[in-house]
């Protein structure tokens, strides 16, 4: 009968090395499923709300484009290029926004 070989430090500090490592993984994993939850949960609530005063914002159609008007502080607000979209049309843009908050 043989006797089972005890490892040696160096395996036993390679394979605490492998676990922590595989732990600071699932950890690492967890973390960014948790953040990504939250950050979620931070679009769902602040979604179609006004940066500035939290009211409802009313989607108003300019020139092709949705904008967003508070429902409160009447505050106008542009998605990412939208700005753009709108200012591709010189033309009357000033008299377009006045025809908004009018």
């Amino acid at each position: 009968m043989t006797m089972p070989v005890k490892p040696s430090e160096q395996e036993e500090e390679y394979f605490a090395r492998q676990e922590f490592e595989r732990r600071k993984q699932v950890l690492a994993e967890q973390e960014r499923k948790v953040a990504e939850e939250e950050r979620l949960r931070v679009l769902a609530v602040a979604r179609n709300r006004c940066p500035k005063c939290g009211a409802p914002l009313v989607p108003v159609p300019y020139r092709g484009v949705e904008l967003d008007k508070c429902s409160r502080c009447q505050g106008l607000w542009l998605d990412f290029g939208e700005l753009d979209q709108v200012l591709t049309e010189e033309k009357g843009f000033l008299s377009g926004l006045k025809r908004i908050f009018g």
